[in-house]
């Protein structure tokens, strides 16, 4: 195989140019046999195969540098810089992360794992080599559903000013989770499919290089940035905005990429190369069902389908039920999402009320504050966010939201650990970034039921209000226990003595564990189920303290700004004399794994509790 030879960066240059495309082959057939087995992003990695090739080629790593937009494309780029044997435990715990990071080699110059900062990151490098009169290539590579952040437009009105050489890749596979939507999609469609400017281009090309004079007009005509683009395209916004564009080149021949990157290369500015690639490009479940097979679980290769089929409906299930109810019962509710009406639950809502639907494209900001003028148009709002990506709006959720004390509900989806995307996608912050906010109002539900009862009661709240849920099977137990949702009441599982666990969301089931171990020892255990992370209950908590010694709160969020650290403040104002432990994520970021291990890692596990519980009686 071509491929092992491969053990170094650069190892590529020394394969014939005859063998590139079984090499491609190669990979593609590695990267399905791998990610079948550990799960990870394939349909990305699948489309971006002679891509990456193209660059390796092209460009000497680690001295040049290259900027993957979100990162969960970089699988080819990781084997071609020799991680090959690290596809083994891609993605578990102490294995190869499925993003890019620079502790893992040299050739990874910056960490990503959300979307749309690729060129701010490339640009940042690229003044840091100049300013260090340094001489190598830096080359941003974003894709097209990454261009729909504004982000990466505050970056492009920088790099138009630029007098050195900085490459972008626009990675344009018409994809980035789910199809591309809005303007920026219909532009770049415009240009993929104007064959009358591509064939006029490559007629008047041949014709010029024909004739003796030809060579010196040609230049010529690059040098005043290609007028007749400027005819035939309208609009052409990169190079109105000062940004050379070069393209459109098909992303799956190498030779054509290697000739543009050239190109590219004696560029003294910012220069856009557009490359066109197909999502998914050589598995054909993964052609068929590019969003399926985004961020895939191991699979059947030759089927394409999931090896463990989903037999209980999750969370997001719940929600997407409940949603669809709702939109028909209330005709003002409207949904948003941010470029995820899959993975949200949306989907099945957007089909149901196409009009009351708005997907946004991967713009969380505009998302938050898109729904708040919505809000104060007279509707109720739901935005669906995951909870990682939902951070990235927080000054639009204080500013445009909780200032107004607008009534929008926040549906935040994977939060607490999520496993296998690491760091950049644990969603472990939002208590503490919304709890910092006046005016927001936080629940998490215990169980699917109470996922249910408080979205309907969200939705009829006055005010910002977020539902927090974590990712996965929705848990189905404690049925019976299911009292009308009161703002900012908690509610007793257990009510015995001793030793009290106050459980936030997703750690009920958790202190349900705890409490038959501690049952088993001897001991007495009651569960207080928080159901409000703000407000906290109070009264709820004076209660407790009557008959028991010992407050433990659970959460699956990071000690600082968390649920036990506002319970620890009322405590120490009102209660200093009883005792309390804080079950909580470090204050640290946490790696990829699998999440039972991560809870066991971070100490949020039934036994580690159990243990804590223990040693301080």
């Amino acid at each position: 195989m071509i491929l092992e030879t491969i053990e170094k960066e650069n190892d590529i240059k020394n394969v014939s140019p005859e063998d590139w495309n079984l090499l491609a082959e190669e990979i593609r057939e590695f990267l399905i046999n791998k990610i079948s087995v550990t799960g990870g992003h394939l349909g990305s990695n699948l489309g971006a195969v002679e891509l990456t090739m193209a660059l390796h080629l092209s460009l000497n790593l680690p001295q040049d540098k290259i900027v993957w937009d979100v990162g969960h494309q970089s699988y080819t780029h990781k084997l071609l810089t020799g991680r090959r044997s690290g596809f083994e435990h891609l993605r578990k715990y102490g294995g190869m992360s499925g993003f890019p990071k620079r502790k893992e080699s040299e050739c990874d110059c910056f960490d990503t794992g959300h979307s749309s900062t690729s060129i701010s990151a490339g640009l940042g490098l690229v003044k840091a080599r100049d300013l260090r009169d340094e001489e190598h290539t830096i080359v941003s590579v974003i894709g097209d559903g990454s261009l729909t952040g504004g982000m990466a437009y505050e970056a492009l009105n920088n790099a138009s000013r630029l007098k050195k050489n900085f490459i972008i890749i626009l990675n344009d596979n018409n994809m980035s989770i789910s199809e591309n939507v809005g303007g920026v999609s219909k532009y770049l469609n415009n240009i993929r499919t104007a064959d009358k400017y591509l064939d006029m281009k490559e007629g008047i090309y041949n014709s010029l290089m024909e004739s003796k004079l030809g060579e010196p007009i040609v230049t010529s005509i690059r040098r005043a940035k290609s007028s007749v683009k400027q005819l035939v395209i309208p609009g052409m916004f990169f190079e109105d905005m000062g940004i050379t564009y070069l393209g459109p080149v098909d992303g799956h021949n190498i030779n054509a990429m290697m000739k543009v990157f050239r190109e590219a290369k004696r560029c003294k500015s910012a220069v856009l190369i557009h490359v066109i690639t197909q999502k998914g490009k050589g598995f054909a479940p993964a052609e068929k069902h590019p969003a399926r097979f985004h961020g895939a679980e191991p699979f059947d290769v030759e089927t394409g389908l999931p090896l463990t089929p989903k037999t209980k409906s999750s969370y997001t299930d719940v929600f997407s039920t409940v949603m669809c109810k709702l939109g028909d019962r209330y005709d003002d509710i409207v949904a948003i999402t941010a470029a995820m009406p899959d993975g949200t639950g949306l989907k099945r809502f957007r089909n149901l009320y196409p009009e009351r639907f708005f997907d946004v494209g991967i713009a969380e900001e505009h998302a938050v504050t898109f729904a708040a003028g919505l809000a104060a148009g007279g509707l109720r709002p739901v935005v669906a966010i995951y909870s990682s990506f939902l951070q990235r709006a927080y000054d639009q959720i204080l500013h445009d939201v909780c200032i107004q004390n607008l009534s929008v509900v926040f549906a935040i989806d994977r939060a607490g650990l999520v496993g296998s995307d690491g760091e950049t996608h644990q969603g472990i912050f939002d208590l503490s970034y919304l709890s910092s906010i006046p005016n927001m109002h936080i629940m998490a539900p215990k169980n699917k039921w109470e996922l249910s009862d408080m979205l309907k009661f969200a939705v009829a709240f006055q005010g910002p209000i977020a539902l927090r849920y974590p990712r996965g099977e929705a848990y189905d137990g404690l049925r019976e226990y299911r009292e009308p949702i009161c703002f900012g009441k908690a509610e007793w599982i257990y009510h015995e003595e001793n030793i009290v666990l106050v459980a936030v969301g997703s750690m009920i089931k958790t202190a349900l564990t705890v409490r038959e171990n501690l049952i088993q020892k001897g001991f007495t255990c009651s569960i207080i189920n928080a159901r409000f992370v703000k407000p906290i209950d109070t009264e709820i908590l004076k209660d407790a303290v009557k008959d028991h010694t010992l407050i433990v709160t659970m959460e699956e969020n990071v000690a600082s700004g968390g649920f036990g650290e506002k319970v620890r403040d009322f405590l120490d104002e009102n209660v200093p004399e009883v005792k309390l432990i804080t079950i909580h994520i470090p204050d640290e970021y946490v790696e990829h794994g699998n999440v039972e291990i991560l809870r066991q890692e971070v100490g949020i596990d039934a036994e580690t509790i159990g243990r804590k519980i223990l040693a301080s009686i």
